[in-house]
């Protein structure tokens, strides 16, 4: 269903993007933010199913400005060469890639970003600093709560897993009681990725969940 593009960042740094388009009219466009994994076989069918409902959906890799196409899968050695990506996270350049991709589909109506993972720090800290967004869904960002001060500018949505061993539930309760203007989901049986159907730690009750309560609040917030 999808095609790859390249995006301009504002510093006219190239990167590569996954964009799928509806079959029909789109109704607004969603900006995909990938895990540390690239944009993967994951990424990419996520962004498909967001054009199946009727989005245009773009997934920026934002991984580029490092090692051009990296993508992996979630064998522990992955995880740890996908690690090194955040060591230290250079997340001013993400959010500038970020803003490319949302600049591309400003065209077709309201924009939202949904990340997962790293993706899910970085839909929340686009919803405080980039423009052109008209909500913002995070998946287990597991630096959420370091930024918790800053006050995102549109709705927001976060989830998390509460048997997440990368994310204590004391930093869930950090950004719940700073950011009580967010709406925030925990989920009694998930653990990281667990919205991941490729990974181990996928949990389908919770991951069709909140896939709902995400359709719900897009279809609410974008809106012409």
């Amino acid at each position: 269903m999808g095609q790859h593009v390249t995006l301009t960042a504002s510093d006219n740094f190239k990167l590569g993007a996954y964009r799928a388009d509806p079959a029909g009219p789109p109704k607004a466009a969603v900006v995909v933010i990938q895990e540390i994994f690239g944009v993967n076989h994951h990424i990419r069918a996520v962004t498909d199913r967001f054009a199946q409902q009727g989005y245009v959906a773009v997934a920026p890799a934002i991984f580029d400005r490092v090692r051009p196409g990296f993508e992996s899968g979630y064998s522990q050695e992955e995880i740890a060469e996908a690690r090194k990506f955040l060591n230290p996270p250079d997340i001013d350049a993400a959010l500038r890639d970020i803003q490319a991709a949302i600049d591309s589909v400003t065209s077709v109506g309201p924009v939202a970003t949904v990340g997962f993972c790293y993706g899910g720090t970085l839909a929340f800290l686009a919803a405080t600093r980039l423009r052109g967004l008209a909500a913002s869904v995070g998946y287990y960002g597991g630096m959420i709560a370091k930024s918790a001060d800053e006050k995102p500018k549109v709705p927001t949505m976060l989830h998390f897993g509460e048997k997440d061993a990368g994310i204590p539930l004391s930093d869930v309760d950090i950004v719940k009681a700073k950011r009580s203007d967010c709406t925030i989901h925990v989920y009694p049986n998930a653990q990281h990725g667990f919205s991941c159907d490729e990974r181990a730690s996928y949990d389908k009750p919770s991951a069709d969940l909140a896939g709902t309560r995400t359709r719900d609040f897009l279809a609410q917030h974008l809106t012409a």
